[in-house]
């Protein structure tokens, strides 16, 4: 990789943690947005995933334009790497490249913590907020909703791959 010029450039930013917006999920999961696209340039996005016990998580899928990252910060995470399940504890680190089939949950009593990393940084907030959404009113959507809505975010079942 070669650079243009020798000169750094004063454009970091600082966000507090008061700042990041939160969301809960059905599941009782609370889905901190700490650093969205919208904020990194659309370089990635960082969300916190602070799961309950038993919280389950989503069925197998895929993204077509994004990979996928998962770091376990705390608890036992199940995370699925497209053919088998496995328990990733405190440090583990799952990679999934663009249209790479994955999964989560939490199958424990306690519960678990992890970061998901989304690059480049697709807007997942509005999934993720469109799922909260859906939670708080108890809205219910039929299959055919529901693939649409995982359409719309770049979000694709297992069983629907090409």
């Amino acid at each position: 990789m070669s650079y243009p010029d020798d000169v750094g450039d004063v454009r970091a930013q600082l966000r507090s943690g008061e700042d990041v917006e939160q969301l809960t999920l059905r599941s009782g999961t609370v889905a901190r947005l700490v650093a969205p696209g919208s904020v990194t340039q659309r370089q990635f996005g960082l969300f916190e995933w602070n799961m309950q016990p038993r919280s389950g998580g989503p069925a197998a899928h895929y993204h077509k334009t994004f990979s996928e990252s998962f770091y376990v910060v705390s608890g036992a995470v199940r995370l699925y790497d497209g053919e088998n399940w496995a328990e990733a504890r405190q440090g583990d680190f799952l990679y999934v490249p663009q249209r790479g089939v994955h999964a989560f949950r939490n199958d424990s009593d306690e519960p678990a913590s992890m970061l998901i990393l989304f690059a480049p940084g697709a807007p997942r907030e509005a999934y993720f907020r469109e799922l909260a959404e859906i939670g708080a009113t108890g809205r219910q959507l039929s299959y055919d909703d529901w693939t649409a809505l995982f359409a719309r975010h770049d979000q694709y079942r297992a069983e629907d791959a090409d």
